[in-house]
C-alpha cells in the first residue's frame, strides 16, 4: 500500500462525483474510494485518509445481490465509527461510471462485478504458448459491455523471437484497441502505458496467472510493491501472486488495480459489445440476405461466403457464433430468472368478532 494519504482529486473525484454526492453528504456521510475488499470488509480512502470499512447488515439484506455491495473502485458514503477502534460504516454506493463483470463459475447465473469506475483495461496476454486468442475475445467483449476502454497488452517481449505472429493476431482479434508490446524486465513499452493513466484516470490490469501483470504494475511503480513468482517450466503457468484486488495510486498520479488471475472466464453482460468486438464480422454481415442471419445454414450468408474465398478466419467465426449462442442463452436464463425470494410476513392472530 501507499504510505501517503492521495486527495480525493487524485483517487479520481471530479465535479460529477461531488455533484452526485451532494445530498449525502447533507446526510452526514463523507465519500471515500474503495481500496481493497474482503467479504463484507473494505479499506476505504476517504477526507480524513486511510479507515477500515464495513457493510451494516441491513445493507446486505437489502441488496438484490452481491454485485450490488461495494466492490473495489467504487466511490462510496461513509459514516465515522461512533467509537474509536470500531470500523466506520458504508450506508451507500454512488452509481457507477463502468463496471467489469463476468458470470460466477459453474451453474449458478448471477454477476460478479471485477471492478468498477475503471477508465482503461489492460488485457495482458504473454508472448508464449499460452497466447490464448478466444481468451482475449471474451475480455475485450467485456470491456466494450462495460463502457471500459480496452488496450491489449502482449508481454514477455524477452522471451519471443519473433513476435510479429502473434501481433498480428491480436490487432485482428482487438478491433479499434491499442496493441503494446511489453516487457516487464527491461522496461520496454512501459512509456505507452503510462501514457494511458495520466493523473486522476483509473486502469486495471486483467489477464491469466503468470503474464506477468504484477511486475507491469511494479514496473509502472518503479519499485517492488506487488509479489511476483516466476512461472512453471513445463508448461508455462504463473501461481496466483495477487490474491485480492487492490488500487494503488502510482508516484505520477495515474491508479491502477491489480487482479488475481482468471482461469475461468464467463460473460454476463449481452448488449452491443459483441458488435464492436467483431467489426469484420459485423461489417460483412451487412451483405448477408437476412437481416437476422446466423451465419450458419441461411441462405446467401455473406460471412460464410467470406470464409470460403479466404477473406475470413474460420475460427474467428466460430469463436463469434460461440459466443453470441452463449450471450443468448445468458439472455433468456436472465429474463426468465424469477425475483429472489422474499421472506414471508409473520401471520397475526386473528381477533374473534365482536
Amino acid at each position: 500500500m501507499n504510505s501517503a494519504v492521495p486527495s480525493l482529486e487524485t483517487l479520481g473525484w471530479d465535479p460529477g462525483w461531488e455533484e452526485a454526492f451532494q445530498p449525502h453528504r447533507e446526510t452526514g456521510l463523507r465519500p471515500a474510494r474503495v481500496i481493497t475488499q474482503e467479504k463484507h470488509r473494505y479499506l476505504l480512502w476517504g477526507e480524513e485518509g486511510e479507515c477500515e470499512a464495513q457493510v451494516p447488515g441491513k445493507m446486505v439484506r437489502l441488496a438484490e445481490s452481491e454485485a450490488d455491495l461495494p466492490k473495489v473502485g467504487d466511490w462510496v458514503g461513509y459514516r465515522t465509527p461512533g467509537a474509536p477502534g470500531q470500523p466506520a460504516r458504508i450506508e451507500t454506493v454512488l452509481p457507477r461510471r463502468t463496471r467489469l463483470a463476468r458470470k460466477v463459475a459453474g451453474r449458478e447465473t448471477e454477476e460478479q462485478v471485477l471492478v468498477t469506475n475503471v477508465d482503461v483495461a489492460f488485457l495482458v496476454q504473454a508472448l508464449d504458448q499460452t497466447f490464448n486468442a478466444r481468451l482475449l475475445e471474451r475480455m475485450l467483449l467485456m470491456c466494450l459491455e462495460g463502457g471500459v476502454q480496452p488496450a491489449v497488452v502482449l508481454n514477455k517481449a524477452d522471451l519471443c523471437q519473433d513476435p510479429t505472429a502473434l501481433m498480428n493476431e491480436a490487432r485482428r482479434r482487438a478491433g479499434e484497441a491499442p496493441v503494446i508490446l511489453t516487457c516487464a524486465r527491461s522496461g520496454a513499452g512501459i512509456e505507452e502505458l503510462r501514457q494511458l493513466l495520466p493523473p486522476g484516470r483509473t486502469g486495471v490490469f486483467l489477464g491469466p496467472s503468470g503474464v506477468g501483470k504484477s511486475s507491469l504494475i511494479n514496473r509502472l511503480y518503479g519499485e517492488e510493491i506487488q509479489p511476483t513468482a516466476e512461472v512453471r517450466e513445463r508448461d508455462h503457468k504463473g501461481r496466483h501472486t495477487t490474491t485480492w484486488r487492490e488500487l494503488i495510486v502510482l508516484p505520477d498520479g495515474g491508479l491502477v488495480i491489480d487482479t488475481p488471475g482468471m482461469r475461468e472466464f464467463h460473460l454476463w453482460m449481452a448488449g452491443e459489445g459483441l458488435h464492436e468486438a467483431f467489426p469484420d464480422i459485423e461489417l460483412l454481415a451487412l451483405r448477408c440476405r437476412f437481416r437476422d442471419c446466423h451465419h450458419a445454414t441461411e441462405p446467401g450468408c455473406a460471412v460464410r461466403e467470406a470464409v470460403a474465398a479466404g477473406e475470413l478466419d474460420p475460427e474467428r467465426l466460430a469463436s463469434y457464433q460461440k459466443l453470441r449462442q452463449e450471450l443468448e442463452y445468458l439472455h433468456r436464463v436472465r429474463h426468465w430468472q424469477r425475483p429472489p425470494r422474499q421472506r414471508p410476513r409473520p401471520l397475526r392472530p386473528r381477533q374473534k368478532p365482536g
